[in-house]
This record gives C-alpha cells, sequence and structure tokens, in this order.
C-alpha cells in the first residue's frame, strides 16, 4: 500500500478512540456501580493499569511486526504454530464477540425510547436479554457494520474519524449537564465502608464483570492494522497512548459522574445493588429533567456502539485472515480483495458468527464477560513472546526497545491472571471451552501436513494449557466473592495466583524455540527501520 494512503497518526487516534469508547461508556459506569458501590471509581483505575501494563508489550511487538492481524502472530514467533493457534483464536473470541456486543447496546437503549413508537421498540427486550424480535435488529445492525467495511480502509478512516469526533463529545457533554444539573457529593460516602460497601474485593471483580476490561480493550484495533499505517514505528505506540490516555480520563469522570448523579433517596430505598437502569445515563437524564440531553443520549446510544462495531469488524477480519497463515485454517479464509487489501471472506465468516453468538447470550452483560476473558487469556501469551524473542534475537530491529519490560513483562502476566480470575467462576471454564473448541482445526490441519513438529508445538505452548487448567482449578477452589467454593479464602488466592503466575511466565519464556515461524518474523522485521 503506498504511503501516502495510510492512515495518519490523527486518523489513528481517532480509529482507537472510536473502538475504545463503544458501549462501555453507555452501561459500564452502571454495571460496576451495582457491584462495587462509590469504589467503581478504583475499580477503572484498576482496569487502567492491567490494560496499560498489557499494552506496554504489544507497543514493543507492534513496531517489531508492523503487519496486518499482527496479535494473531506474534506468539506462533516465539512458541510455534499451537500456541500462536490458541492466542489467536482466543484473540478472535473476543473479537468476534465485540461485533453483537455493540448492536446488542444500541438495541437495548432503542427498547426504552420513551416517544411514540415505544410500543414496539420495547419489545426488543425481555428480562433484560434480547428478545426474538430485537434479535432480528441485532442481524441487521451486524449487516450494516460489514458492509461500511466492505471497500476501502480510506473510507474506513473518514467513518471513524468523524464517528469519534462526536462520540468523544456526547460523553464529555453528558458529564457537565449531570455534575451541574444534580450532584450530590454525598453518595461517595463518608468512611471507608460506605465507599467501599461490598468490600474490597468487589472492586476488582467489577473490572472484569462490569465490562471495565472489555470497555479499554479496544486499544488493539491500533496493533492490528499495523501494516495500514504511516510511519508505523512511531505511530504505533503514539496512537494508542494517546487514545488509551484520553479514553481512560473519559470513563473515570464517567463513573464519577454517574455516582453522583443518582439521587440519594433512590439509593436509601434499593441500595447500589439495587440500581436497575435500562439506559442508564438517559434515564438519569430524564429523572432529572434534562429532555434534550437524554434525546442525544438515545441518538448516541446508535453512535458509540455503530462507531466501535465498525471498526472491530476491520480489526476482527484481519484477525481471521490472519490464523490461516499458519496453515490451520482453509485459505479462502485469508483471501483478500485485490482491490481495496481487505479480507471479504473473512468479514462474511464473522459476521454469521456474531449472529450466532447473540442468538446464544442475549444480554450484555453476559457478552462483556466473556470478552474480557478471552481477550485475557490471549493476552497471557504477550510478556511471555516479547521477552522470548529479546532471548531468541536480540539483534533484531526493536523500534521500542525499554530497559523496564524485564519489570512490565512479569508484571503484565501477574495482573493478566488476576483480571481472568475476577471474572469468576463459572465464566473462566466456560470461556477456556469455548478456546478449546478450535483445537479440532488446528488438529486437522496438523494431520493435513503429516503432524509437521507436533511434538515440538507442543512442548512449546504445555506451559499455557497446564496454566489455564491450574486457574480454572483455582478459579473453583478460590474464594466466595469471586464464586468459588472458598477453599481458598480472599485475599489468598490472590496470593497464590500471583506466585503460580511468575512460575509459569518464567516456564513459558524456557519453552521458546525456533520454527519456521520465527524465520518469517525475521523476514517481516528485516525491513523495520530504526
Amino acid at each position: 500500500m503506498l504511503e501516502k494512503n495510510k492512515m495518519s497518526l490523527f486518523s489513528l487516534v481517532m480509529l482507537g478512540l472510536s473502538s475504545i469508547i463503544g458501549s462501555g461508556w453507555l452501561f459500564g459506569a452502571w454495571e460496576a456501580t451495582t457491584v462495587a458501590g462509590p469504589a467503581a471509581i478504583i475499580s477503572w483505575v484498576v482496569g487502567a493499569i492491567v490494560i496499560g501494563a498489557i499494552a506496554f508489550n504489544y507497543v514493543e511487538l507492534g513496531t517489531m511486526f508492523p503487519e496486518s492481524g499482527g496479535m494473531s502472530h506474534y506468539a506462533q514467533y516465539s512458541h510455534g504454530s499451537l500456541l500462536g493457534f490458541i492466542a489467536s483464536w482466543s484473540n478472535w473470541v473476543s473479537l468476534v464477540t465485540i461485533i453483537p456486543i455493540e448492536a446488542v447496546a444500541a438495541v437495548q437503549y432503542m427498547s426504552s425510547w420513551p416517544w411514540s413508537w415505544a410500543n414496539w421498540t420495547n419489545r426488543f427486550m425481555h428480562h433484560n436479554e434480547i428478545s426474538t424480535r430485537g434479535l432480528l435488529v441485532v442481524f441487521a445492525f451486524i449487516i450494516v457494520f460489514t458492509l461500511l467495511n466492505f471497500w476501502s480502509v480510506k473510507f474506513l478512516t473518514r467513518f471513524t474519524s468523524f464517528i469519534a469526533i462526536f462520540k468523544l463529545a456526547i460523553p464529555l457533554l453528558t458529564i457537565i449537564m449531570l455534575v451541574s444539573t444534580g450532584f450530590h457529593a454525598e453518595n461517595f460516602g463518608h468512611s471507608v465502608a460506605t465507599f467501599m460497601p461490598y468490600g474490597s474485593a468487589k472492586i476488582f471483580a467489577a473490572t472484569s464483570i462490569s465490562g471495565i476490561i472489555f470497555s479499554y480493550n479496544a486499544f488493539q484495533t491500533v496493533i492490528n492494522v499495523g501494516s495500514e499505517i504511516r510511519d508505523s514505528k512511531r505511530n504505533i505506540g503514539r496512537g494508542i497512548a494517546i487514545s488509551l490516555g484520553i479514553s481512560i480520563v473519559i470513563y473515570l469522570l464517567l463513573q464519577i459522574t454517574f455516582i453522583g448523579a443518582v439521587s440519594p433517596a433512590l439509593i436509601a430505598k434499593t441500595g447500589w445493588h439495587g440500581l436497575n437502569f435500562q439506559s442508564p445515563f438517559a434515564d438519569l437524564a430524564i429523572l432529572l429533567g434534562i429532555h434534550w440531553l437524554a434525546v442525544l443520549l438515545y441518538l448516541d446510544a446508535f453512535i458509540s456502539p455503530f462507531g466501535t462495531g465498525v471498526s472491530f469488524v476491520a480489526s476482527c477480519a484481519r484477525t481471521l485472515a490472519a490464523l490461516k497463515q499458519n496453515k490451520h485454517m482453509p485459505p479462502i479464509v485469508g483471501k483478500m480483495n485485490h482491490q481495496y487489501n481487505i479480507p471479504r471472506v473473512a468479514m462474511a465468516i464473522n459476521a454469521v458468527v456474531s449472529m450466532l453468538l447473540v442468538s446464544v447470550f442475549r444480554s450484555w452483560g453476559t457478552l462483556a464477560s466473556v470478552i474480557s476473558t478471552a481477550t485475557l487469556i490471549a493476552y497471557l501469551t504477550g510478556p511471555v513472546t516479547v521477552m522470548s524473542l529479546r532471548k531468541m534475537a536480540p539483534d533484531m530491529n526493536r523500534p521500542v526497545h525499554s530497559p523496564w519490560m524485564k519489570v512490565m513483562a512479569p508484571l503484565s502476566f501477574v495482573l493478566a491472571s488476576l483480571a481472568t480470575y475476577w471474572a469468576m467462576w463459572p465464566t473462566t471454564i466456560k470461556v477456556i471451552g469455548v478456546i478449546m473448541l478450535g483445537l479440532p482445526f488446528y488438529f486437522y490441519y496438523e494431520y493435513r501436513i503429516h503432524w509437521e513438529n507436533t511434538w515440538a508445538q507442543f512442548k512449546g505452548s504445555l506451559w499455557l494449557i497446564i496454566y489455564l487448567a491450574l486457574l480454572s482449578l483455582i478459579s473453583f477452589l478460590g474464594s466466595r466473592e469471586f464464586n468459588g467454593i472458598n477453599v481458598i479464602p480472599y485475599p489468598l488466592d490472590f496470593v497464590l495466583i500471583s506466585a503460580l503466575a511468575l512460575i509459569f511466565y518464567y516456564w513459558g519464556i524456557i519453552s521458546r524455540f525456533y520454527s519456521k515461524y520465527f524465520s518469517r518474523a525475521k523476514r517481516i522485521n528485516k525491513d523495520v527501520q530504526l
């Protein structure tokens, strides 16, 4: 692709913001508050630390290998095809689930419209889940998301830049209006006990089960369009840092605003656990008499999920197309349209899978939990890969080479492990089960290529397979605060997971080996300029 046709830093930041600020801002603050009360503010900080530490690893990897669908390749470069397949399949599961969750968010807001046609739209939801009628509308959104990506990156860039500006303006306006109209400082409590009414454990639980990790996760959109970025060696890191930094500030302000805007009388009646909003910020605006703001929020319930859904169709298609490059997916999956350099077949497959997923998981909260857990499992390979490659190829071109990586890599592995545990039993085992569903594809194509170095690939990934099994067991035996049977009480469960994480992190690095995929990595890296 010609350099002039690639994304500028501004376009990249807009793409990142358009992806990160999606349905998470519409529901995340409410969901987190019902779990942790006012202490949900800390949950957003914890989530930012977790994702920031993880992103630190991927900035180095992304600048070393600026390629489309990059996050689907890194693990196979250092540990072979099986670990690469598990990581990329996990990442794909999380990305393909984001497409329907954004559509669900828009339909859920539609179902609470206060206007004359609400008698028709309110049938989109049934007991906080998408109804059959609502499902058809969700399908329509998914189709539109896909069609908007069917032509060119240039069109996508213009679309997401416009959407991102709108998506920034509405949350900021909401913060200003709700704070100036009805802000109750007493809602934040007058002691540690009232600030943390449900205990410290719920602060961490809210990070994974309330969509906080899901909300921040979209930084990887920047990584996955690596080959389409102008001056990628500088702009990948800048794009992630700027878009993630702006998003963190906005999400924190939204959480503070939500807590302060709720009527103290309502809290006294139901408690934080009992707050039941279908369209959280729009409902608050109506309660405060700001009806014009409610109208804007209902409009933004289309715009924000729309921008994120469109962005992730692009990112997810490249992730699925990248799976085919290690010869463990049908070649047609990675077929690119030569005119626009877009994987149209992968987009169509993702659209169908998205429809199937939302037919099974019909609530925003359930989908958010699945996304967070699958993403974190994929992220477990990043810190191991970045340090393995430093040992395997110290002379590779590294436009970003931080001396802090020796600390940040193990720290991010520990944080990703803890955040996986925070998703609670049985979500952990369910998501791991979904990821294991991809293994038949891997073994079928291993059979097709006559089990080429299969034992070496297995040894390269054994550390992660055993670790996921142990995480599932600890989740079951863990503290009642995280839905376990309390054999390992809180906070000893955190201590155990942290210790095990360091053991498996170093085992993962020891398990590295030189494969044909490493040779491919060297060829890609050879053209990277310092």
